[in-house]
C-alpha cells in the first residue's frame, strides 16, 4: 500500500492532500468520526435531563469511556491482523443498536445500574475511525517527512469535529429533544462508518506480510514509549472530560445553558488553530521535546480554569487551553510512527485514543460529583490535576520516548532506519 511521495524541506498541507488516494478515505473518515465528539456530551445532557444529576450523568458517560478504553486497543489489534473493514462493519452495527438501547432506557426511567449495563456495549463498539485514518496515512507515507504534517492534519480534523460535534449535540438536545443528540450520533455512525469501511483500496495491506513482520506482531503496549504516551494522553482526556461537564454545569448555573456549545466550541477552536500552525511550521526541535514543552504549557493553562467566573473569561481561558492541546497530541502521534512497527500501528493509535477516553471517563465522573457538591468551578480542578499528574510521569520517563537502536519496521517488512531528531 506504500506510495512514493515527493518531499521538500517544508512539506505542507497542499502537498499532503495531493497524496494519491487520500481523499477517498479522508471524506468518509471525516463523516464517520463526527459522532465521536457527540457521544459523551449527548449522554451527559440526556442523563442529566432524566435524572437531574450531573454525577449520575457523568458516571454513565464514564462507563462508556472506560469500556471504549478497554476495547479500542483490541479493535485496533484485530484491524491490524484482519483488516479495518472486517472490524468496522460489525462494530458500527453494534454501536448503533447500543446507542438506541441506551437512549430508550434513559427515557423510560430505567435504574442507574441498567444504564451502566447499556453503556458498556455503547463504549466498546465506538468505531475507531481516527486511528484507522492515521494508519492509512502511515501506510501511504512510510518514512516521509509528510508524516508530521499528516499527524497535524489529523489533529485539526479531530478538533474540527470537536468544534462542530458538541455544538450540534447541545443544539439538538436543548432545541429539539434531550435524546436528539444521541439519535443523531447513532445515525451518523451508521452512515459514515459503513461508507468509510467501503473504501478498501486505501486500507493497510493484510495477509501478505513477511516473516519479519509476523515475528514482530506483538502488543503495541509492550513498547515502553507507547506506555508513556498513554499516560500522557490520560491527562489530555482529563481536560476534555472536565471541560465538557464543568462547562455544562457552569452555563446551567448562570441560567444560560445554550452557551455551553459556544464555550466548548471556543476551547476546541483553539485546539484546531494550533493544529493548523503546528503542521505548517518546519520544526527544528524533535517531537519528544515539543511534547514536553506543550504539555507543560497545557498544565499551566489548565491551572487557571477554576478561577474563571464569567462567560467571557472562561471562553478566553478555554481558547488558551485548547491552543496547547494540539501540540501535545500531534507530537505524541508523530512519535508513534518512529516507535512502533507497522504491524502494530493501528493498535498503538487506539491505545492512545483509548487513553484519552479513559481520562475523559474519570474526569466526567469526578467533575460531575464536584459540580453537584461544590458548584461548577470545582469541576475545573479536574483538568489541572489530570494534566499535572501526567506531566510528572512524562518528565520522569521521557527517555523512553527515544526509538530503539533497531529502528522500526516498515509496512512491507523492509527493515530500515528512519532519521528522527533525538532531543
Amino acid at each position: 500500500m506504500a506510495s512514493t511521495v515527493a518531499s521538500d524541506t517544508r512539506p505542507g498541507y497542499g502537498q499532503l492532500l495531493r497524496t494519491p488516494g487520500a481523499w477517498t478515505f479522508l471524506l468518509p473518515g471525516f463523516a464517520a468520526r463526527q459522532p465521536f465528539a457527540m457521544l459523551t456530551i449527548g449522554i451527559v445532557l440526556l442523563i442529566q435531563h432524566t435524572t437531574g444529576s450531573y454525577g449520575s450523568a457523568g458516571a454513565v458517560a464514564a462507563v462508556t469511556g472506560v469500556s471504549m478504553a478497554l476495547f479500542a486497543p483490541q479493535s485496533g489489534k484485530l484491524a491490524d491482523r484482519f483488516g479495518q473493514r472486517a472490524v468496522l462493519v460489525p462494530g458500527v452495527l453494534v454501536h448503533t443498536v447500543s446507542v438506541a438501547s441506551l437512549t430508550a432506557l434513559a427515557l423510560s426511567g430505567a435504574p442507574l445500574w441498567v444504564l451502566f449495563a447499556a453503556a458498556v456495549p455503547t463504549g466498546a463498539s465506538v468505531p475507531q475511525i481516527g486511528p484507522m485514518v492515521r494508519a492509512r496515512w502511515a501506510a501511504k507515507l512510510q518514512g516521509s517527512p509528510l508524516m508530521q504534517t499528516a499527524a497535524a492534519f489529523e489533529s485539526v480534523t479531530d478538533e474540527f469535529t470537536f468544534v462542530v460535534g458538541p455544538v450540534l449535540a447541545t443544539a439538538l438536545c436543548t432545541g429539539v429533544h434531550p435524546a436528539a443528540g444521541l439519535i443523531a450520533e447513532a445515525a451518523l455512525t451508521l452512515a459514515g462508518g459503513l461508507l468509510f469501511a467501503a473504501q478498501r483500496s486505501t486500507q493497510p495491506a493484510i495477509g501478505h506480510q513477511t516473516a519479519e513482520i509476523r515475528a514482530e506482531r506483538t502488543s503495541a503496549l509492550s513498547i515502553p514509549g507507547v506506555r508513556v504516551l498513554a499516560v500522557a494522553f490520560l491527562g489530555i482526556g482529563a481536560v476534555f472530560g472536565g471541560m465538557q461537564v464543568s462547562l455544562t454545569a457552569f452555563t446551567e448555573e448562570i441560567g444560560q445553558p445554550g452557551m455551553n456549545g459556544l464555550l466548548y466550541g471556543l476551547f476546541a477552536a483553539g485546539n484546531m488553530l494550533a493544529g493548523v500552525a503546528v503542521g505548517a511550521i518546519a520544526w527544528k526541535t524533535g517531537p519528544r521535546r515539543r511534547l514536553v514543552i506543550g504539555y507543560t504549557a497545557l498544565t499551566v493553562a489548565a491551572s487557571l480554569l477554576w478561577t474563571a467566573h464569567s462567560v467571557a473569561l472562561l471562553g478566553a481561558l478555554g481558547l488558551v487551553v485548547g491552543l496547547f492541546i494540539a501540540p501535545a497530541l500531534i507530537s505524541g502521534y508523530t512519535l508513534v510512527e518512529s516507535l512502533v512497527p507497522a504491524s502494530a500501528r493501528t493498535e498503538a493509535f487506539t491505545w492512545l485514543t483509548g487513553a484519552v477516553a479513559l481520562g475523559q471517563a474519570a474526569a466526567v465522573t469526578v467533575a460531575g460529583r464536584l459540580a453537584d457538591g461544590y458548584g461548577a468551578s470545582a469541576g475545573f480542578v479536574v483538568p489541572l490535576v489530570g494534566t499535572a499528574l501526567a506531566l510528572a510521569t512524562l518528565l520522569a520517563l521521557r527517555t523512553r520516548l527515544t526509538p530503539t537502536a533497531g529502528g522500526r519496521v516498515a509496512a512491507r517488512g523492509i527493515g530500515h532506519r528512519v532519521p528522527v531528531t533525538v532531543d
